[in-house]
């Protein structure tokens, strides 16, 4: 029986998942054209399983090559000559061990660099022996070669694409046989490593993958491809479940992120199913549980992304600032900040603006800028969990009394309202408060509803049920009477009939506290600071 699987590399035959055949197409067509490129995307974003299926497919036509530095010690970069005989071990292996079509007379070739002196052997050596290789091959040859992350902080590697590059131009220029395609894999983009020129130049740097085509094929899985993941596993085990309800919910909560896309479906299947008849586990309920599970594992992909925020303190603000205070970032491929934060899979391009990448690394993120603030000072926190037990019906949550409480706290503890208070203070108390009523039970995120983040809600998931709160700073009736009917619209798209708003105002006069207003068929329930 098939099963998800979410470490190294998928098999159609043993695992569920998503069809990625017309994403080989896409990128083979790259291959017959003769590009050389690199393919970079955030740890455990499905490059292996990818290349995977592309060498299964190429092989047809083509001799491919397919390396993984990961398998390379780190003294092997320590010279030319020690990578090159790494390197010829490595294609050796290939044609023992994988029935890669090698010539004998490359393979004893290959052997005697290997054996050489390395005070003797040059990397050019071993291009030589490749390049006679490529010239008596019938069918192009393609070199393939993931986890190039473990190599890039080298000056041997940067030698080795340098070769690559040359041979690229001279095959254009000169005709001198090369490989057909060159691909790279890996997290960091190598199209932008720095090489020198010269030794002796102090000056001039140059990319030595300055050649790369583009890389633009989408590796996210599609709402379309989760479902058809479902239906086979439906097939299989007949839960009964809404596959396109549940392949829309998954996509929503990923944005198409592999890992977590298999995830939840692995904590369903492996672990929720048994709490809870599968019929229950394969519903928005059972989403529920497998998120909240999987924020709550320390896994490779979050110590991934917390060590790169902790490793790069400028990200971590830059991250902060968009969550916590809703600044607008304008997408800017120029700026470091941005590429590096994209090339770990932590935000993406929403119309030019820069967003996070899905609602899982959102409220991830929000977990813990959220505990960075308890640290600092966790009245509110500890008021929200000495209440905690007040705010739960017959398994739902009283939004309502929470907002009354909130309103009472930030009262007692803050006092009035000051000019330099800013809309994202509120947002951070009230997140504070509201995070150890639900927390191991329910999740949150934040969703801006204009472009210019003018408008912000808390979106509550509790036990299947979605409680949808506006903040903001009180600007007027009219302004509020906007506020209503925008969050009116969105409870319609959500089909809830109540909503809830919390204001912070400024009004000497104002009345703190909470009051039912009816907006044609919608109840809302509007807190006033």
């Amino acid at each position: 029986m098939k099963k998800f699987n979410t470490t190294a590399v998928c098999i159609p035959s043993k695992h569920y998942m998503v069809d990625i055949s017309e994403r080989v197409k896409e990128i083979k067509v790259l291959v017959d054209a003769g590009e050389y490129f690199a393919i970079n995307r955030a740890r455990q974003y499905g490059k292996t399983t990818t290349l995977t299926a592309l060498k299964s497919v190429l092989r047809k036509e083509y001799t491919v090559l397919s390396l993984d530095f990961q398998r390379l010690d780190n003294d092997v970069f320590a010279s030319g000559a020690s990578f090159a005989q790494a390197m010829a071990r490595i294609i050796i292996d290939a044609y023992e061990f994988e029935s890669v079509s090698i010539p004998k007379d490359t393979i004893d070739a290959l052997q005697k660099l290997n054996d050489e002196d390395e005070k003797k052997v040059k990397m050019d050596d071993l291009f030589r022996t490749l390049r006679r290789w490529i010239v008596r091959s019938e069918a192009g040859i393609v070199l393939m070669i993931d986890e190039v992350d473990s190599a890039t902080n080298n000056q041997v590697f940067l030698d080795f694409l340098a070769q690559l590059r040359d041979g690229y131009i001279s095959r254009d220029a000169d005709g001198i046989p090369t490989f057909q395609s060159v691909i790279l894999a890996g997290v960091t983009d190598v199209k932008h490593l720095k090489s020198k020129i010269r030794l002796e130049d102090n000056s001039r740097e140059n990319s030595p993958w300055n050649i790369a085509a583009d890389f633009n094929i989408d590796m996210s899985l599609s709402e379309t491809g989760i479902k058809g993941m479902l239906d086979e596993y439906e097939a299989d085990h007949h839960t009964g479940m809404d596959t396109g309800a549940i392949a829309k919910s998954i996509r929503e909560y990923t944005n198409g992120y592999p890992f977590l896309v298999s995830r939840i479906c692995q904590l369903i299947d492996e672990r929720i199913c048994k709490g809870m008849s599968p019929s229950k586990a394969w519903t928005r309920i059972g989403i529920d549980e497998a998120i909240k599970l999987i924020l709550a594992e320390s896994n490779t992909l979050f110590q991934s992304l917390t060590k790169n925020l902790n490793n790069y303190p400028e990200l971590k603000r830059s991250i902060r600032s968009i969550l916590m205070e809703g600044t607008r970032l304008t997408w800017n491929h120029q700026q470091d900040a941005i590429t590096q934060l994209q090339m770990y899979g932590l935000i993406r391009n929403d119309h030019n603006t820069v967003k996070i990448a899905n609602r899982i690394f959102e409220i991830m993120l929000y977990n813990l800028f959220i505990s960075d603030e308890e640290l600092k000072s966790n009245v509110f926190s500890r008021e929200g969990e000495l209440a905690k037990n007040q705010f739960v019906t017959d398994g739902k949550l009283n939004m309502r009394l929470i907002l009354e409480r909130f309103i009472e706290t930030y009262t007692q503890v803050c006092g009035p309202l000051v000019d330099r208070f800013k809309e994202k203070d509120g947002r951070e108390l009230f997140l504070l408060y509201l995070k150890p009523i639900i927390n191991g039970t329910g999740n949150y995120y934040i969703e801006a509803q204009t472009r210019d983040q003018t408008r912000t809600d808390v979106i509550v998931d509790y036990l299947g049920e979605q409680y949808i709160i506006e903040l903001k700073i009180w600007r007027g009736p009219r302004y509020n009477a906007d506020g209503e009917k925008q969050i009116k619209e969105y409870l319609d798209h959500w089909n809830l009939d109540t909503g809830y708003m919390l204001s912070f105002n400024f009004n000497k006069n104002k009345e703190p506290g909470v009051r039912q207003v009816r907006i044609d068929d919608k109840i809302l329930y509007e807190g006033t600071v």
